[in-house]
């Protein structure tokens, strides 16, 4: 839908990439999904929620916080996930004239930053504490 921008870019400083991703987070019972916003300059999160539905609503809430905190990027990263490609999510980008650029299908590397964030999260965090209900999980990640 649209191209990968990142390739050979040289990233020199904030707010010039930002990307995000969804991932699981496994409770007691069940999951939650987590949604995050990262610089890739500062890898800062700039934004995260947490949501037990993958609906676009949390992803584009989770975008407006990063922008109402932090401005907006040139270019926003994002995988080819039906949550980044709706026109809900494409629309919010475009309105504050963002540059759009998607990942190749199944290129991971692609947006290797937020992939680096799922790991240090779920091995210094999620693995090590077993989330008894969605509220101990906001809780948690949120501290």
């Amino acid at each position: 839908k649209y191209p990968y921008l990142l390739k050979g870019l040289a990233i020199q400083r904030s707010n010039q990439v930002w990307s995000t991703d969804i991932t699981y987070i496994p409770m007691a019972k069940g999951f939650v999904y987590l949604c995050a916003v990262i610089d890739w300059h500062s890898r800062k999160v700039l934004a995260h929620r947490v949501s037990i539905s993958m609906e676009v609503t949390f992803c584009i809430e989770t975008l407006n916080e990063a922008i109402e905190k932090y401005g907006r990027p040139e270019i926003f990263n994002t995988d080819q996930g039906s949550q980044f490609t709706s026109d809900a999510f494409i629309d919010v980008l475009k309105s504050n004239g963002i540059q759009i650029s998607m990942d190749g299908k199944g290129r991971w590397v692609d947006n290797v930053m937020v992939e680096r964030l799922w790991r240090s999260v779920k091995y210094e965090e999620v693995y090590l504490k077993a989330y008894s209900n969605v509220l101990d999980a906001k809780k948690q990640l949120n501290a």
